[in-house]
């Protein structure tokens, strides 16, 4: 069920690399926020089972997204559709109810630290000095940006605990996507993760009517969850990971957390405290040292 493989493209990133990292980092960079403005009036797993449910909508409608996937493929594609898209989906509104969008940015940058020791476990191969040294500062960038969350209140350290649940599981789906995506390209592999998704998710997004409201702010913040940044944005980066292994595919994650700071400094006015931008920059280096290719 576990396993992973290097990316097709093992030379320095190209113009199409570049284009696809941008792309995932503008994109997942605004989901904060726009999780943010549909709490204002819906439940938290309404909103996960809204966004996944308009994404495979989305992906459905694509021909190439249809194209066959191997019967003995689907275990991995159904453990993709859970640790992917159904569980870290529902963890981050509900953690979005007890930190800001800003703070969940910053965490984020987590998902190469994690990818790379998953990678590191899978492919059974030691690291180097410089990776091992850029896990250990990730976490330790991880630990100063969450202590301020943590002191406010219990809350906060549960919200921060969520999203880091979240991360280390997207950490172990880069992984998995690799090999997928190099089979059967992005957007049929993406199709049916998202769709076992939408199923797993229904009872939850059930569950979420009676504490919803159709307000229309809100309720258009998650479609444009839900058709961009779920439908093509999954797209885009599992096409990016099959192209550069999960390793370096976490690079796009890296500018994540600038996208989720300026858009929730600058539309929610939320504060970012000296000694977060002080973590945020400790578990960026550290995601670059881990990512860098070995010799």
């Amino acid at each position: 069920m576990l396993f992973t493989s290097q990316g097709t493209q093992l030379g320095p990133f190209g113009l199409i690399e570049w284009v696809l990292l941008t792309g995932v980092a503008l994109i997942w960079g605004s989901s904060y926020l726009l999780i943010e403005i549909g709490l204002e009036s819906l439940a938290p797993p309404m909103i996960a089972w809204v966004r996944v449910t308009l994404g495979f909508l989305v992906l459905a409608a694509l021909p190439v997204a249809r194209r066959r996937v191997e019967r003995s493929d689907y275990p991995r594609v159904v453990l993709l559709g859970f640790t992917w898209v159904a569980v870290p989906f529902l963890l981050f509104p509900i953690a979005l109810q007890h930190i800001d969008s800003a703070l969940a940015g910053m965490l984020n940058a987590l998902v190469p630290i994690f990818s790379t020791s998953i990678a590191i476990v899978l492919m059974r191969s030691l690291p180097r000095l410089r990776i091992a040294g850029g896990i250990i500062l990730g976490f330790a960038g991880a630990i100063v940006i969450s202590v301020p969350a943590v002191r406010e209140s219990t809350l906060g350290g549960w919200g921060v605990f969520l999203v880091v649940l979240a991360t280390f599981l997207y950490g172990t789906s880069l992984n998995l996507a690799v090999p997928l995506q190099q089979r059967y390209g992005a957007p049929a592999v993406m199709m049916r993760a998202i769709g076992v998704a939408a199923v797993a998710t229904v009872p939850f997004g059930l569950a979420g009517l009676s504490g919803s409201q159709w307000r229309i702010g809100p309720v258009l913040a998650v479609i444009v969850l839900g058709i961009v940044n779920t439908g093509a944005a999954f797209v885009i980066m599992t096409a990016f990971v099959g192209r550069v292994g999960p390793t370096r595919g976490g690079v796009a994650v890296y500018f994540i957390p600038i996208v989720a700071i300026v858009l929730g400094v600058t539309f929610r006015s939320e504060v970012v405290l000296p000694v977060q931008w002080a973590g945020t920059g400790v578990v960026l280096l550290g995601a670059w040292l881990a990512s860098r290719r070995e010799a």
